[in-house]
């Protein structure tokens, strides 16, 4: 893009100069278009880190195979491999028994312990926070029912005993006159409760 810039521009002054200058300050500008920003030089570099680990990995890995590659004779071929074969049967009678010794062991400890030692899974652990928290909220819940029935009984009560004093202090006489000597009986209830 650079050089169709340097082209059409400036034919007057010498060519390689142009685009050495031009091609800096385009890569300035737009580094984006270069790709020779940090985060690119550090993908190159690892790129060829991992590449040389692979040429040794196979450099090592065909040294390892010579090295350890089981080379018999023809002739004798037979006799090694019933030998290694032989060998493999008897470790596997002895892992065999290993583990049959081990079984009544672990039959006799109780089952529960090793539950206790099990890790939990992430599921398990929310389960059991979501089964406290639903315990908290019914709990919770219960206590507010209660005191929203006790609230509501002495309230119930209040209003009651409201009303008592209400119709006895709004008594009339027979002449429509309130009837001081139930309000003077009232007053006289409320001084001994007092005491």
């Amino acid at each position: 893009m650079y050089k169709q810039i340097v082209a059409f521009f400036f034919f007057l002054i010498p060519q390689s100069f142009l685009e050495k200058v031009c091609a800096h300050v385009f890569n300035s500008l737009f580094p984006f278009f270069s790709g020779q920003g940090f985060a690119f030089r550090r993908k190159q570099k690892i790129q060829r880190e991992y590449r040389k680990l692979l040429r040794k990995g196979r450099k090592v890995g065909i040294q390892s195979d010579a090295q350890f590659a089981d080379t018999y004779p023809e002739h004798l071929k037979h006799l090694y491999l019933a030998e290694e074969e032989k060998l493999k049967q008897q470790r596997k009678a002895t892992r065999d028994s290993v583990v049959l010794e081990e079984k009544p062991k672990k039959a006799v400890e109780p089952v529960t312990t090793e539950r206790k030692f099990k890790k939990k899974t992430s599921n398990q652990k929310a389960k059991e926070e979501y089964e406290k928290i639903k315990a908290e909220r019914a709990r919770k819940k219960e206590e507010a029912e209660k005191r929203k029935q006790q609230r509501e009984a002495a309230q119930r009560l209040y209003r009651q005993k409201k009303m008592e004093v209400y119709k006895m202090l709004s008594k009339k006489t027979k002449k429509g006159q309130p009837n001081l000597n139930l309000q003077m009986e009232y007053l006289l209830q409320k001084i001994q409760q007092n005491r």
